[in-house]
């Protein structure tokens, strides 16, 4: 599934529930993957391999998180790779009420003002459906995927993109498509 930018839902609730947090880009990355990956989760696959694999894209430039913070600490957020205009959201989870959703429209209002053009979710949960994540059919999916691979870098913090290694293979529509898990429920 995906989040068409101009398509997430944002409640009032919502909206009042934002307020409680600061959105912190790339601060916590290494927290955020262990939260994501606490095997007491319900559908828990992040193991250490995955976890040191996009541990080393973080350090690269590719992988990011994103962070909805308050006064208590880490309360929730989400990670995922960028590449051209494509981010790819990997996993998300909450400690508070709310703070994963916070994290999902920090992330969305970045793309927006970063170059972003897909927001790939990859399954279209009951959760993110009602934050406004559609499915597609798989050629629609691939033409979106290309257009936003073509696309410039995005940036979700201002800091220069990572070298562009697209030209080397990394690129392509046999990417992400909707297997994996970025779901949650808060």
């Amino acid at each position: 599934g995906i989040l068409p930018l101009e398509g997430l839902r944002v409640t009032r609730s919502l909206r009042r529930a934002a307020a409680r947090y600061e959105v912190r880009v790339d601060t916590a990355f290494p927290e955020v993957i262990d939260a994501c990956a606490d095997a007491r989760r319900p559908g828990a696959w992040i193991d250490a391999a995955v976890r040191d694999a996009y541990t080393r894209l973080h350090r690269l430039g590719w992988a990011h998180s994103v962070e909805a913070w308050d006064d208590a600490g880490l309360a929730g957020g989400l990670y995922g790779v960028a590449v051209g205009g494509l981010f790819a959201g990997e996993s998300m989870f909450h400690r508070r009420t709310d703070a994963s959703k916070v994290a999902l429209v920090g992330l969305v209002d970045r793309l927006r003002a970063g170059g972003g053009r897909l927001l790939d979710v990859q399954w279209a949960t009951d959760h993110l459906r009602s934050l406004g994540a559609v499915e597609r059919t798989r050629d629609e999916y691939h033409r979106l995927l290309d257009e936003a691979l073509a696309a410039p870098q995005l940036r979700l913090d201002g800091a220069a993109p990572p070298p562009d290694c697209r030209e080397a293979g990394a690129g392509g529509t046999g990417g992400t498509g909707g297997t994996g898990e970025a779901g949650g429920t808060g």
